[in-house]
């Protein structure tokens, strides 16, 4: 008989402490695509991260950004600088020439997570009625020491435009913002190519640039440190938006997990708590096997 109840004792305990393992696991948020971590303010999963940045990511075999111009591959996130590299794969760059193409992003986009101020854009083959030539003129700028002409006849892929007007056609150096206050059509250049890292391209050729697009964002002061410290993860209520503390698949708290219970499940204090767990288990079971043998 006492037998029996230390093998019942054994089952209950094995089952609570399995249990509490089995909800600290749990994780209502994908924290990577591919080999790209995903961390606050960022979220793949509708009501995960902040809601300024809701559907702004979508992972299916890579990561892409969303915009309404279309999805661009990201290559890289530096939560602690705060910048994400993009890569549009319908862009031409100085090895591929594609087909005219613009770049478009929301409001929203725009103000939370613009490009950064060393991402040039390179308006190519732009007609002399180009208003970047004419009255918009001062929305050029000298990038680095570089020149059309050095852009034309370094790369294969916009060498075509000289072979074709036999003489270096104007282009433009400039922002973001030119891109997103006129299209292409408007701005009369048929092509576009994006430069990162500018400042320390002097000196350094076509060849060698990174092309893509750097985006900087700011991280919304919503108490998600407060959370991330109780072991849950940083979300938001998909309808009103407001901010949510995601502690399990089941249960939701309003700014922490620490210290909750729900429908009598412990709320999770995060991985950390996993090899305490084992070792108390392990400590709880090993006299009950010795008295028995």
């Amino acid at each position: 008989m006492f037998d029996k109840l230390k093998l019942v004792l054994l089952c209950i305990v094995v089952k609570l402490v399995w249990s509490r393992m089995a909800v600290v696991a749990l994780s209502p948020c994908r924290d990577s695509c591919g080999s790209i971590p995903i961390k606050y303010p960022f979220g793949i999963d509708d009501g995960c991260g902040a809601p300024q940045f809701r559907k702004m990511l979508n992972c299916s075999t890579d990561l892409f950004f969303l915009t309404p111009s279309g999805s661009y591959k990201v290559q890289s996130i530096n939560y602690d600088k705060q910048t994400l590299v993009v890569y549009d794969p319908a862009m031409s760059t100085c090895s591929i020439l594609q087909p005219h193409h613009d770049f478009a992003m929301t409001d929203i986009q725009s103000a939370i997570i613009p490009p950064t101020s060393d991402t040039v854009f390179a308006l190519l083959n732009c007609s002399v009625d180009s208003p970047v030539l004419n009255h918009y003129k001062y929305l050029c700028f000298n990038f680095s020491g570089h020149s059309c002409d050095e852009l034309y006849s370094a790369c294969n892929a916009f060498r075509v435009f000289q072979f074709l007007s036999n003489s270096s056609p104007p282009c433009c150096f400039t922002s973001y913002d030119t891109v997103s206050f006129m299209s292409m059509n408007i701005l009369d250049c048929t092509h576009y190519t994006s430069v990162i890292n500018t400042d320390g391209l002097r000196g350094i050729g076509p060849l060698d640039w990174v092309y893509g697009m750097k985006l900087t964002y700011t991280v919304p002061e919503t108490g998600c440190q407060r959370c991330s410290r109780s072991g849950g993860t940083c979300g938001f209520d998909t309808e009103t938006q407001g901010m949510v503390c995601l502690c399990s698949s089941s249960s939701n708290s309003s700014r922490e997990c620490a210290g909750e219970c729900a429908g009598g499940s412990l709320m999770a204090q995060g991985e950390r708590e996993r090899p305490f767990l084992v070792l108390a288990l392990f400590i709880m079971i090993l006299p009950l096997f010795i008295s028995v043998t």
